[in-house]
């Protein structure tokens, strides 16, 4: 008996080559049993799909609405083989990979060098940017990005989340005070890390509602290092992750400010697209992205 899926891919493959005996050697299948199985199609469906002759071949408007799902199907089927086999067989293959600076070179690129490790058939190209990516434009395999997840066809993975906490120098508070509310902070020096040039504003907890506090801003940079030195030798309040800060709080550079206005953690995702996700590779380094990039070590103080 015929399957469906034998008697699409026959009439596909006769079209394509332009005859039946086309179909015939590109399916190893005699002549004789692709025009039996093509005909037992047709007897199926209730509908001729082919004019045929030893001179001519073309579709019916049937035959050409036919042709053109089966050959989709077809497509998405060997897609999904592929995919399959994939993820049983050993990730290989190039992976570009994005983060933002510093987060990708004190958390991503330890696990990176692991996974590579573990899977030698695999070469990376890491690239560590502070601004948005175009992945279909840039030919970027996974991006890795700190916030709410973006509006858009991409997939998301959620990896965790980081909080964030404000923080600053034993020497700048004794000069200048310790806020002890969010209005306090109006009369503090901020140092703002932002990807926009124009932002001066936090986003902060005051009983319970999100509120906005507008910064005397003494530095704004779009990378987290730049503003969280400057803190720490002085310069103002900055308001980052807690993984940025932690190694300074811990050697007492910097102190930790106003923790019942901490807004909840901001999510960590890794984005890719649909065609990207369906690589091996790509979906082998999400999962261990996931269970290795652990909230504990991006939170703590």
């Amino acid at each position: 008996m015929v399957t469906r899926s034998e008697g699409m891919a026959l009439l596909v493959a006769a079209v394509d080559q332009g005859s039946l005996s086309g179909a015939s050697r590109v399916s190893g299948i005699s002549l004789a049993s692709v025009s039996r199985r093509i005909s037992a199609l047709e007897e199926r469906l209730g509908t001729r799909l082919l004019v045929r002759s030893t001179r001519i071949l073309r579709l019916t408007e049937a035959g050409q609405r036919y042709y053109t799902e089966a050959k989709r199907l077809l497509a998405e089927m060997d897609e999904l083989e592929s995919s399959m086999q994939i993820e049983a067989a050993e990730p290989s293959g190039r992976l570009r990979v994005t983060a933002p600076t510093l987060y990708g070179r004190v958390h991503l690129q330890p696990l990176l060098a692991q996974f590579l490790v573990l899977h030698p058939n695999v070469t990376l190209d890491l690239h560590l940017i502070d601004r948005p990516v175009n992945l279909l434009e840039e030919g970027i395999d996974l991006a890795v990005l700190v916030g709410e997840q973006p509006s858009s066809s991409l997939v998301a993975r959620r990896l965790g989340s980081i909080r964030w906490v404000l923080s600053a120098s034993p020497d700048y508070l004794a000069r200048h005070g310790v806020p002890a509310s969010l209005q306090d902070l109006l009369q503090h020096d901020g140092l703002v890390y932002s990807h926009l040039a124009t932002e001066e504003m936090w986003t902060l907890m005051e009983k319970g509602k999100p509120t906005t506090v507008r910064m005397r801003t003494r530095m704004r940079s779009n990378t987290v290092d730049g503003v969280v030195a400057a803190a720490a030798a002085g310069a103002g309040i900055v308001y980052a992750p807690a993984w940025a800060i932690a190694e300074h709080v811990a050697a007492g550079r910097l102190l930790p400010l106003l923790p019942e206005t901490e807004t909840p953690p901001r999510p960590v995702f890794a984005l890719m697209t649909h065609q990207r996700l369906m690589a091996g590779k790509v979906r082998s380094l999400v999962e261990y992205l996931a269970k290795n990039l652990t909230e504990k070590s991006l939170n703590e103080l």
